[in-house]
Order: structure tokens, then sequence, then C-alpha cells
């Protein structure tokens, strides 16, 4: 009887240790062979925006690379949280990707759904910029001390729009902390929207990626009174930077980046495999003309350092968000 049960038991074992390892097999045989079919890159802001534009260009050259077609869905609302939390509860397979901006670890949201840092697999980071600050062309300030000396002269009338849980939020709103101004803050589902409503007269100032708003500037629709890097923009160079205007407090150089996440779970072979496919993609002089149209700087990174970066990012960013008084819309 003792025999029989060992001998039982031993075979057990044997029969999990095959589907183990024939699992396990199969699971390596899969991870060499990804990518197979269609990748879906989830971009959680409104198609248009300056970061659906960024991501799109990513998209088809890293289309290319892996010989694949990888299509942009575009799942806004909510400040990104929609989107992500659609990644975050996707299936580890490299076949649902998300793509971020450093909204992603801001704070806003005190319960999202997911954890910005635990509820993802850090891919890669993409690139990263700085922002513009502009002003209607008959708006009565031609400096950044003469837009404050304004608001504070005429308090609650200055209007400044943005897109929800964006950077440019943090912008304006750490200026108006910074300088004491009392200008009125006007939400909007996404950028674009709000430069339309100042377009229109109806916003007076807005922090915009240089892509988007140099073209307004150049046919004279915006005037641009300073930009938020450490270094003055190659495409405005009379614009003094933020801290020339005398206000580092703002310049968090950069202010803005992106990244490519995968769910939690997300095997390392497929990591590794995606971010080889990225750093090649970015590199290719197709890619670089892309951003630096777009008014972006690559910044390719391993996806352990990706990992590490994102990771202070997440410790960054709450405070300052907290300091402005920033709350879910």
């Amino acid at each position: 009887m003792g025999r029989s049960c060992h001998l039982l038991r031993r075979s057990l074992l044997l029969v999990v240790a095959i589907v183990a390892m024939a699992a396990s097999s199969d699971s390596r045989a899969q991870d060499q062979s990804y990518p197979e079919r269609t990748i879906k890159l989830v971009v959680p802001f409104i198609a248009g925006s300056p970061v659906d534009a960024l991501a799109r260009i990513v998209a088809q050259g890293l289309s290319a690379r892996l010989g694949r077609a990888l299509i942009i869905e575009n799942q806004s609302g909510a400040g990104g949280t929609i989107g992500s939390r659609a990644v975050a509860a996707a299936s580890p397979d490299g076949y649902t990707l998300l793509f971020i901006i450093n909204s992603h670890v801001y704070g806003l949201y005190a319960n999202p759904g997911y954890d910005p840092i635990r509820s993802f697999t850090p891919v890669s980071t993409i690139a990263q910029w700085s922002h513009v600050l502009v002003v209607r062309p008959d708006f009565p300030a031609a400096s950044v001390r003469e837009l404050i000396g304004y608001a504070k002269a005429n308090p609650d009338t200055v209007t400044f729009g943005y897109g929800i849980n964006t950077p440019p939020q943090i912008l304006g709103e750490t200026l108006k902390i910074a300088t004491g101004a009392n200008i009125r803050s006007v939400p909007y589902r996404g950028g674009a929207q709000a430069i339309q409503d100042m377009l229109g007269g109806r916003i007076d100032m807005n922090f915009g990626a240089t892509s988007t708003l140099l073209p307004l500037i150049q046919d004279g629709k915006l005037r641009a009174i300073a930009f938020t890097g450490a270094r003055r923009s190659p495409d405005l160079p009379d614009v003094p930077t933020i801290s020339e205007a005398g206000f580092p407090q703002i310049a968090f150089n950069p202010d803005a980046w992106a990244a490519i996440l995968g769910p939690t779970g997300l095997p390392p072979p497929i990591v590794n495999t995606l971010n080889e496919a990225i750093s090649a993609t970015v590199k290719t002089p197709e890619l670089q003309a892309g951003l630096a149209r777009l008014g972006y700087e690559a910044r390719i990174m391993s996806p352990q350092d990706s990992a590490a970066f994102l990771a202070a990012e997440s410790e960054k960013w709450p405070p300052v968000v907290k300091a402005a008084g920033l709350r879910a819309e």
C-alpha cells in the first residue's frame, strides 16, 4: 500500500513537472515569435493632440521595424485615466500597450483604478520637451512680468486655458502660486480645445508644445512671451526662457516626457524586443526629423532605467501637484 502510494505520488509529480516544462517552453516560444499579430497602442488623450501626434509617428516607425501593424486607439477622458485603466487590466501579452506622458504620475486622482507604477511594466521612455507661454496678440502684456502685473491689477479677469491633467495645467497653476497672480483657470477636455477658444478671443494665455503653437505664432495669431526649457527654443530664438524672465520656480527642465508601458507581468523577452525596436526606430533619420518637427527631443532608456526614472518621477510630481492645489475636475 505504501509503495503504491509512493509510486503514485512520484508519477503525479512527474506529470506536473512535465506540464510545467511544456508550459514554460511554450511561453518562451511565444515570446521569441512575438509579435505575431496587430499591436494596439492606447493613447489616453484626444486625437489630434500633440501627444497623439508623437504617438503616431513612433507607432508608424515601430510598425515597420516589427513587421506588424501597430494601431493607435484614443481612449481619452478623466485626465488620461480611462485609457490607462484599460491597459492595466489587459492581458500582459504585448499586444496592448500604453503611451503616457508625465501626467501619468501626477497623483491627481485619489483612486484611478490602478497604481501608476505597480500596475504597469515600463518598456521605454520616448521623448522629452518643454513648452512655450503664449498670449493673445491683443493682450496688453509683452512679457511674463507685464502679464503678472496686469493680472494683479485686474484680478480674476485674465483667463488661462488648459487640458485637464496635462503639463500645461501644472505650469500655469505653478506660475500662479509663484507670482501670487489672480488668474482664472479654465479647464478643457484637451489642450487643442483651449487653443481654439484662445484664437476665438475667449482665453488670454496658454502653455503649449512648440510644435502646436509655432505656426500660430508665426502667423501672428498668438504671441510667445516665454519658453520653459533650460535653453531658448531654436524655433523661437528671440523668446526668453522662463528663468531669464525671472521665474526659475517653474522651469522643470524638461516639464514633459513620454513613455510606453505594458500591463504588469509583461514577459522580459517581449519587453526587450519592444525596447530594442523602439530604440532602433527612434534613432533613424526619419524619426529624428519627425521629433524635431514636433519640438521633441529623443529620450530612450532601457527597461530597467525607464523603471527607475518613472519611480523617481512618481516621487517628484505629486508634491508639485499638491502645492499647486490641483484636484480631479
